[in-house]
């Protein structure tokens, strides 16, 4: 922290503009090293950079300086937003380098000085991190609301109630003697209640914050030749996958990312299933394995396309075994179902489709023929928005907080029945604890604060 930390904050690459930022106590003099001239804080100024060891000009850039703590680290901080080229952002980067008790900064170190300094917590570094890498609308927008304190605020309450009934805890335990209301530790049994209900609450949210982070995973499953990889390559718009009529094409599952409606999906094409050719050796041994995974792709997905072959005389079992709530029956090969004799002669006609099965509605495609395919995208959106369907707060968004909620949860669970103050105490500065974790502020000395506060001891 107390060295001056500078990195190219745009892309690598050449570029119309390019931002090199520095952030630290000697931010400032760095700047007069390179310019020769003062500058006003928050105001953008036009100056003219110059190696100050050789005096060779750097570029002609804009300026624009901040003061600690009123900017995103909290520290003083320099923008230089200078012309893209790899030989001016490499002149600028060596100056910087040359500069007293300046260095390259280490990945995220920005935003980690900015959460030492009290500018952000946890959560919003990380919300940092996901706008950053965010790939769709849908994305962009949990990825704000977090960074704007949406997780912060929620966690902040229940840390701040969970420090009360803590320090009311504690005032029982520690200072008997003293004239406080008594039954505290019975009155504090309603409150755990019911903030193990909201974290309980919160904690039941299908996972959609972090499917929406990471993407909803959708695999494609049929028996060989339904059309499995013609479809994830009309559905990404590029060649994805092989395309063949040799039934076991595909050995591995495939994955495309796509954006679909603004959200993130993955899309894995998988092996034909064959269960009979499970465990088979030689040559069939890697079929067997493409199979194997296939089957363990249908179970891990947030939702199977079940791909079926129009033409096929039956729908294939071991397919229409994996039907649940998450699938999507889709018929394949619409153009070349069956036509059945009329009775008594004449021209063929179409044999009527089966418009639902197993309680699922069924969906006829031509991939070939490109026939039907924004229908079945969009059923397949309205599967994404009721799985990401948003809850009453603010979603989760990484396995870190679920697991440090899951763990305040058992701890307040504890806490509703313990024999003892002592062990209620115990139970409920856990729980603090765990939820500390996932913003990165717990302070023992607020319980002191509360303490002094409500009961005034000592006075």
């Amino acid at each position: 922290m107390s060295e001056t930390i500078f990195a190219l904050s745009t892309p690598t690459g050449r570029s119309g503009i390019a931002v090199v930022r520095v952030s630290g106590k000697d931010a400032w003099s760095g700047l007069k090293a390179l310019s020769g001239k003062e500058f006003v804080a928050r105001t953008a100024s036009l100056a003219v950079l110059r190696d100050p060891e050789t005096k060779a000009v750097i570029d002609r850039a804009v300026v624009l300086p901040f003061r600690g703590p009123e900017s995103f680290t909290g520290e003083d901080v320099v923008e230089y937003h200078v012309h893209g080229g790899r030989a001016v952002i490499d002149s600028l980067v060596a100056a910087l380098g040359g500069q007293k008790n300046h260095r390259l900064a280490e990945p995220g170190e920005f935003t980690r000085r900015a959460f030492e300094n009290g500018k952000m917590d946890l959560t919003e570094a990380e919300a940092v991190a996901d706008l950053i890498n965010a790939e769709t609308s849908a994305q962009k927008i949990q990825a704000l609301a977090q960074m704007e304190g949406s997780l912060s605020r929620l966690y902040a309450r229940w840390t701040d109630e969970l420090k009360k009934l803590l320090a009311h805890l504690e005032a029982e335990i520690e200072f008997p003697d003293d004239d406080l209301p008594g039954g505290i530790a019975l009155r504090a049994s309603p409150a755990i209640e019911q903030i193990a209900s909201e974290i309980s609450a919160h904690l039941n949210d299908n996972r959609r914050g972090e499917r929406l982070r990471g993407g909803v995973h959708v695999a494609v499953i049929g028996a060989p030749n339904a059309g499995k990889s013609s479809l994830v390559n009309a559905l990404a718009q590029r060649d994805i996958a092989i395309v063949s009529d040799v039934a076991g094409t595909t050995r591995d599952v495939i994955e495309a990312h796509l954006d679909i409606a603004g959200y993130p999906v993955v899309l894995a094409d998988t092996a034909g299933l064959r269960p009979a050719q499970l465990n088979e050796k030689g040559h069939d041994k890697i079929e067997s394995e493409g199979i194997r995974r296939a089957l363990s792709r249908a179970r891990e997905a947030d939702i199977k396309i079940l791909l079926f072959d129009g033409t096929a005389k039956n729908f294939d079992d071991a397919t229409l075994k994996l039907a649940d709530e998450n699938s999507l029956i889709v018929v394949n090969k619409s153009d070349l179902v069956t036509r059945r004799p009329r009775a008594g002669g004449g021209p063929a006609k179409k044999e009527e489709p089966d418009v639902r099965l197993r309680g699922h509605d069924i969906l006829y495609v031509s991939v070939q023929d490109e026939i039907n395919l924004d229908t079945l995208v969009s059923s397949l959106t309205v599967k994404i928005q009721n799985l990401l369907k948003p809850g009453e707060t603010p979603s989760l968004t990484r396995a870190r907080h679920r697991a440090a909620l899951e763990d305040a949860l058992a701890s307040l669970m504890r806490a509703k029945t313990a024999a003892l103050p002592e062990l209620a105490a115990e139970d409920v500065r856990l729980a603090v604890r765990a939820v500390g974790r996932i913003t990165g502020r717990v302070d023992v000395e607020d319980l002191l604060d509360v303490i002094f506060k409500d009961f005034c001891i000592g006075k």
